[in-house]
């Protein structure tokens, strides 16, 4: 491939060393830049091996290598590639933030679950390696075995939950068989409701899985009976499932951010509705995510609003500094219309490798970045990529994708919408969902092209995920090549504003109470309800609880209003207690209740009308009135007193005797 050290110099200025073979010939020169002690990246992923092998005697070197070949060199625009080189040789120097583990660990205790002698012949296959119990639901004829070397039992599973190493299962129909089965198992008599655990399941049965996305739960292994092929392959996996075993931390949770509830009514709901496995579930005001259970999608991610859950490999302000690098670099090194790939590791590395040896290769402005999981992909990674002066984004997934991909069409939807109001180009963002490499250059081939800004923006986004998604569409907006101040979006977007019925508010101030990003705010020395449309999450809780039903959630991302101070919805003056003059609530809501108190109600009609002036007080007049005047102001009128005969008789003699009533 032909290297341009020209353009790779303007990009990396700490200077280059070239070599036509570096792990050959010119391996001296690997071995003189460790000898000098400074970082080193090598453009070369093929010999990696080879490379850390000849350093381990220099434990202090620091090593980074980057694969420019199928990337760039190879390709029918290899002589253009030399900004591509330089950018993919600088982003690969940003430092990633190290890794958290979630340990899982297995005794070995598994569940065969099945129907016939297919599930007892797998079991006596794996019975040296695992403590294995058969389980058979609904069996036919079963022939009892010789000896009995581990149970096998009768039952459904009703229920299951829970992963590699603490599976818990509810088991209807469940019963033992008689041990004196002669021609076929004869099982005694069932009952409901048993339970069992395991450390893993190995289901051989033919019925519906027992998890939803079932071949993402750890520990849970699923055979086509009929299939001889995938049971052995189940088989050979099972028997490999004792031990400790580490995966990744997908998801970073901070519950104090959730929007999901407030006073048992539901806001928030995207990352439950979007979790293929099941990992998320209610719990409480906030959601709990099962760390053990999440497969790393990272769809929830994609969508919080609040960045209650963010991704964290690598985290999105990790990712989008070494995004940052790349397309700074490419324009330094002399590259234009930079077109950013997104891919993941398994399917868009191959794909990329395919297309480099056997086909055209990427375009020279084309430059890939990869990804953990293409579903993780928010809005603001989308949308920085014009903010830092890219002209295009390309998603590259599967034709049938691993994981549901609702997630990260809501994304580009939504930075679609925004960059297009922006004036940076229609259809410039694109999702390519295929298989075939060469498909996959001609898409990009075919791909309009937008407009790269003149004013990339330079900000280095650090921190937690809403600060880093707010950033970047501030900084989009001040890069746009035709800024809008509003921008109408869909709904289920994490931008927008509240509408209010003014006439209808009474300043309750619940939606103040339940709005859990402070966007809603009262004034303590006012009677008065504010809104910060930047913190604005379009939960919908404001919406739920308003008792009067006057507030209504409408997505949008308003520049001018971002920039703005507080918006104050409704103001209105304050009642003052006519005892202290101390002021409480508002003057249109006492005014309300005592006219509806007065015309309606018997406790304040006649004589009981002086109860009207506790209403007009606060409520520590209103209590040192009640205890000082010796009155309830919620009792009942006294009865009046019940006659007797005799009380009658006496009455009408007094009459009788003095009849002027002296």
């Amino acid at each position: 491939m032909p290297l341009d050290a020209e353009a790779i110099g303007r990009g990396c200025p700490a200077g280059i060393a070239q070599a036509n073979q570096l792990c050959g010939l010119d391996l001296d020169l690997f071995k003189q830049a460790l000898a000098d002690g400074a970082p080193i990246t090598v453009a070369c992923t093929q010999e990696e091996p080879l490379f850390r092998e000849v350093a381990e005697n220099s434990p202090q070197a620091n090593l980074t290598f980057v694969n420019i070949r199928e990337t760039g060199g190879w390709s029918k625009d290899a002589a253009a590639a030399g900004p591509k080189a330089a950018a993919l040789i600088a982003a690969a120097d940003e430092e990633m933030p190290p890794i958290s583990l979630v340990t899982l660990e297995s005794s070995g205790v598994a569940l065969i679950y099945g129907r016939d002698e297919i599930a007892i012949e797998a079991a006596q296959r794996l019975a040296d390696r695992l403590d294995i119990t058969v389980l058979l639901t609904r069996p036919g004829d079963v022939t009892p075995r010789r000896t009995n070397e581990f149970p096998v039992l009768k039952g459904t599973i009703r229920n299951a939950r829970g992963h590699l190493g603490q599976f818990e299962l509810a088991i209807d129909d469940y019963a033992l068989p008689s041990p004196s089965s002669r021609a076929k198992l004869v099982f005694g008599s069932p009952r409901n409701g048993a339970t069992s655990t395991c450390d893993l399941i190995l289901d051989l049965s033919g019925g519906l899985p027992l998890f939803p996305a079932h071949e993402l739960r750890p520990g849970y292994l699923r055979a086509d009976p009929r299939d001889k092929a995938a049971v052995e392959r189940a088989m050979a996996d099972a028997g490999a499932l004792v031990g400790t075993f580490d995966k990744p931390r997908f998801i970073d949770f901070e519950p104090s951010l959730c929007a999901h509830s407030r006073s048992s009514i539901t806001g928030c709901t995207r990352c439950l509705d979007l979790c293929p496995t099941g990992a998320i579930t209610p719990d409480g005001n906030a959601v709990a995510i099962d760390a053990n259970v999440c497969a790393g999608c990272g769809s929830c991610a994609s969508v919080c609003p609040t960045g209650a859950a963010s991704y964290a490999l690598p985290s999105a302000d990790a990712l989008m500094r070494r995004m940052r690098t790349l397309l700074q670099t490419y324009r330094k090194a002399g590259g234009h219309d930079g077109v950013v790939l997104f891919h993941d590791g398994e399917h868009g590395e191959e794909i990329i490798e395919a297309l480099a040896r056997f086909g055209d290769g990427l375009p020279a402005n084309v430059l890939p970045l990869r990804v953990n999981e293409m579903t993780q992909l928010s809005p603001e990674l989308i949308a920085a990529v014009f903010a830092y002066g890219g002209s295009g984004v390309a998603l590259l997934t599967r034709a049938k994708p691993r994981h549901d991909i609702t997630a990260l069409r809501r994304a580009v939807e939504t930075a679609d919408r925004v960059v297009s109001a922006l004036g940076f180009g229609n259809g410039i963002i694109r999702i390519i969902e295929t298989d075939d490499p060469d498909a996959l250059r001609a898409r990009l081939d075919t791909a309009p092209r937008g407009v790269a800004t003149a004013k990339p923006a330079g900000l280095l986004p650090r921190g937690a995920k809403r600060g880093v998604l707010e950033t970047t569409f501030r900084e989009l907006h001040l890069a746009a090549p035709t800024p809008v101040d509003v921008v109408p979006l869909a709904p289920g977007a994490p931008f927008g504003t509240v509408k209010l019925d003014v006439e209808g508010c009474t300043l309750c101030h619940a939606c103040v109470t339940a709005c859990p990003t402070g966007a809603l705010s009262d004034n303590p020395d006012r009677a008065m309800l504010r809104f910060t449309e930047s913190l604005c999450v379009q939960c919908g809780l404001c919406q739920s609880t308003c008792p009067e039903k006057v507030i209504t959630i409408e997505p949008q991302l308003d520049f001018q209003a971002w920039n703005s101070p507080q918006r104050v919805l409704k103001e209105e003056e304050p009642f003052h207690c006519v005892a202290c003059g101390k002021p409480f609530g508002t003057k249109s809501s006492i005014d309300r209740v005592l006219a509806k108190l007065s015309e309606k109600h018997w406790m304040f009609h006649g004589a009981n009308a002086r109860r009207l002036d506790v209403i007009k007080m606060c409520a520590d007049c209103r209590v040192e009135a009640v205890v000082n005047e010796s009155f309830d102001p919620h009792a009942a009128p006294q009865r009046p007193p019940v006659m007797t005969t005799e009380d009658y008789l006496r009455a009408r003699d007094v009459k009788k005797d003095d009849p002027l009533g002296s």
